[in-house]
């Protein structure tokens, strides 16, 4: 530990605000405690959920640090208790509770992966997030299989492109919604198979023409509020809804008996606060069935913008706007 400072730059705004709170401050280095370690930053993801936190409405489940950021790449530099020695001096990226805008981060080792040889850092950075939730909500609690067909919003965001990219690899038709021709061709060039302008059309009926009649297996949604009875209607019977945000609002009217009628399932997961325990597990399932596509090097993040740490106020500024289309990095020192 002598080679650590004391001391570390961060993101720790004092209190809730816009993109202007987020100023470079001095915070102590954190110190890995039993099962974790200690990574020096290379790159942090920025994500809407560090958006939501800066704005007072997602505050930091219970032990997590206030720094924001869910999601690192960087050199592993100190143990915690526990933990292989093996791991010290590892390039790992990681999915973290909170802390990743910052030069240095704990995390339990169990949620950590291995960055292989030629994905840079800015790219590992970008990958946990949005792997961890498009697998555990897609793949696991939507039970999508080679050959389904599945409808997902949000096609040309971080989630989008994630499930456009594991959709593909394990066989999966994907069809997408997105703001704009420009966004929907973008979503066809990264192996969607149909892309829909929510502003143009009604995505009910084009779904409906695409899949003729017959609907779709699974929905990812991120919208919530008037989308979910519009997502039912899209589904096929035995079909599955899998919410993962709530952007148009918490509540939603939907029908029942048409629920019962045909057999439809609706979920949904908030992967934050989950324990140490869980991410673990669900990184060990992530190291055997997908990150052997990201060592062969078929799985690779999209990538919109980087900015340094300093300028996270202008990354924050970017993804509210709502014009990028794959990750937003921010990478540190």
């Amino acid at each position: 530990m002598s080679e650590i400072p004391e001391t570390m730059q961060a993101i720790d705004p004092e209190g809730a605000g816009g993109p202007e709170v987020l100023r470079l401050v001095s915070r102590p280095v954190p110190q890995p405690g039993e099962g974790e370690v200690l990574i020096r930053v290379a790159a942090a993801g920025v994500n809407r959920p560090d958006v939501l936190q800066r704005k007072g409405g997602y505050p930091p489940p219970p032990g997590a640090p206030s720094i924001p950021g869910l999601e690192i790449a960087g050199s592993v530099v100190a143990l915690g208790a526990g933990v292989d020695q093996a791991l010290l001096g590892q390039r790992v990226c990681a999915l973290l509770g909170g802390g990743g805008y910052a030069e240095y981060a704990t995390v339990a080792a169990g949620q950590c992966l291995p960055v292989p040889d030629g994905l840079e850092m800015f790219e590992a950075a970008a990958l946990p997030e949005t792997v961890f939730t498009v697998w555990t909500n897609l793949f696991e609690r939507a039970f999508a299989a080679q050959g389904d067909t599945v409808l997902v919003h949000g096609g040309t965001s971080g989630i989008g492109t994630t499930a456009i990219a594991l959709g593909t690899l394990f066989g999966l038709t994907v069809i997408v919604t997105c703001g704009s021709a420009a966004k929907c061709q973008r979503a066809l060039e990264l192996g969607a198979a149909h892309a829909i302008n929510y502003r143009e059309e009604d995505f009910v009926e084009r779904v409906r023409a695409i899949t003729n009649g017959t609907g779709v297996a699974a929905v990812l949604d991120m919208v919530g509020g008037d989308y979910v009875p519009r997502n039912l209607q899209c589904l096929a019977e035995d079909g599955r809804h899998v919410s993962i945000a709530v952007q148009r609002g918490m509540e939603a009217t939907v029908p029942l008996f048409d629920i019962m009628r045909r057999r439809l399932t609706l979920t949904g997961s908030t992967l934050r606060p989950r324990d140490a325990v869980f991410k673990s597990l669900v990184a060990d399932e992530i190291a055997r069935h997908v990150w052997p596509h990201v060592e062969a090097g078929r799985l690779r993040p999209v990538i919109d913008q980087i900015y340094p740490l300093g300028e996270a106020a202008a990354a924050h500024a970017r993804m509210e706007a709502g014009d990028h289309v794959g990750k937003i990095v921010l990478t540190v020192g």
